[in-house]
């Protein structure tokens, strides 16, 4: 569902941007957009209530954390925020690239919290997590993602989002 989630929000935000709307013009921008618009969606996972059952709850979340990681909950708690903080750094062009390769990190980060999911046979929301042959090449495209979504802030556009603020160049 989050590879799907990702997909159909970049095509459609490409789509926006080959008809004209500017702040989708580019892939990589479609994809810092689509990758933000993903991980709200993931975030809420990490704050749902148990009696939720659409999605995951924070309890399920809670038990993907491996036994070595102290304080599961609040991990869980802390990876919500850090991904809702992500998806606002991903749409703000000066935090882009930063944020995109702190992402990319946070993904590799809990890459080990899937791996523990899959082997302890962790239940999501009443479904068995995703086997790792499927689950690991999605992490690599998520983190893929956001590099590309970094690599593709060009430093013209974050000199433009200073507007009056005196760059390099403007000094000489």
């Amino acid at each position: 569902m989050t590879l799907l989630v990702l997909l159909i929000a970049l095509l459609g935000l490409r789509g926006l941007g080959a008809v004209g709307v500017r702040r989708f013009a580019t892939w990589p921008a479609a994809a810092a957009h689509a990758l933000a618009i993903m991980l709200v969606m993931t975030a809420s996972a990490h704050f749902a209530p148990a009696g939720v059952t659409v999605m995951p709850t924070h309890d399920d979340l809670v038990r993907m954390v491996p036994p070595a990681v102290p304080f599961p909950s609040a991990m869980v708690y802390l990876t919500g925020v850090l991904e809702l903080l992500g998806a606002l750094g991903l749409i703000i062009p000066w935090t882009r690239r930063a944020t995109g390769y702190c992402l990319a990190l946070l993904f590799v980060v809990m890459l080990p919290a899937n791996i523990y999911a899959t082997s302890a046979e962790v239940m999501l929301a009443s479904e068995p997590v995703s086997p790792l042959w499927q689950r690991i090449p999605e992490q690599v495209l998520y983190i893929a993602v956001a590099f590309w979504a970094a690599r593709g802030a060009s430093s013209l556009a974050l000199r433009g989002a200073f507007h009056g603020i005196p760059t390099t160049e403007s000094r000489r």
